[in-house]
């Protein structure tokens, strides 16, 4: 089983009609994440802490028809949080949130994990919001130390970080150590302001760079260093997409445990995924049948 924690929140996302009119998707990186491997087929459970309130609900259900284990869900009567997306005309988005007092940043450290377990991955707002944030710090070092494959998407949120400072510290000392795997963005990247060597020489064992209509890369401790490219698609929005290149590369990663990794293939696989999301409004990652 793959187990993916994080915030689970409700998209206000724009549509032409009628004008300025906002239309509520399910989101956050994590809960995308999630569904996007329920979707390719992986045995996967969620863990969060989810509102009670009607968007909760939906949140809930959308993961249920993926076929998401939802054991490790908890719930709270606080309100969900809510990103709002602004599109540019390329598609790419940036967000504004409204976080203050909902269920998700409330998460609390449960019990260990199943024996079953071969992976965990966390990420986005969850990395940032206290108290959660120190909860899931304290998750992701836990299951490292017994073994659990970890994929980390830090997916930068500018608008949240109070001390970029103090963040990047977090993530250079406190996070990484415990990284199997890095998945970032350029812009993440560049945020960050480090070096995948460095990173790579903090904890992971491969770090994977998402460079949009590029394609992607990835950088091992080896020394090894594959790439590949975009597939060529109408991009609606990108919304979703590197949520689903997480989900992609650890619905491969955990096929054959302990075997060698074919990046090239995990890449393409990624690649694929990601590039049908993006002919999609929101994000709507796609069917194993799909692909």
């Amino acid at each position: 089983m793959i187990v993916v924690a994080g915030e689970a929140l409700i998209d206000l996302v724009p549509v032409a009609l009628p004008p300025g009119a906002l239309l509520p998707r399910p989101g956050g990186g994590p809960y995308n994440t999630a569904l996007a491997l329920g979707r390719l087929g992986a045995e996967v459970a969620f863990c969060s802490r989810v509102s009670s309130d009607g968007f909760g609900e939906s949140l809930l259900a959308g993961l249920r028809a993926a076929g998401v284990d939802l054991s490790l869900v908890q719930r709270g009567p606080e309100p969900t949080t809510l990103a709002v997306p602004s599109l540019a005309p390329d598609g790419s988005a940036s967000y504004g949130f409204y976080v203050e007092g909902t269920a998700d940043r409330l998460f609390t450290l449960p019990p260990a994990l199943p024996d079953g377990v071969r992976a965990l991955a966390l990420g986005t707002c969850s990395l940032v919001l206290e108290p959660g944030a120190s909860a899931y710090e304290a998750l992701l070092r836990r299951e490292s130390r017994r073994g659990v494959l970890t994929l980390l998407d830090p997916n930068i949120r500018p608008a949240l970080i109070a001390d970029p400072a103090a963040y990047r510290a977090r993530f250079l000392e406190r996070l990484l150590p415990h990284t199997s795997v890095l998945k970032l963005s350029e812009e993440d990247a560049a945020w960050l302001g480090g070096r995948v060597d460095d990173w790579l020489a903090a904890g992971p064992s491969a770090v994977v760079l998402t460079r949009g209509a590029a394609g992607l890369t990835v950088r091992t401790r080896e020394g090894g260093e594959y790439s590949a490219a975009a597939r060529p698609v109408t991009v609606v929005d990108t919304i979703g997409a590197g949520d689903t290149v997480n989900a992609a590369l650890l619905h491969r990663l955990t096929a054959r445990p302990g075997g060698p990794v074919d990046w090239p293939e995990v890449l393409a696989h990624a690649a694929h995924a990601a590039a049908l999301t993006c002919t999609r409004a929101g994000a709507e990652p796609p069917y194993a049948s799909e692909l």
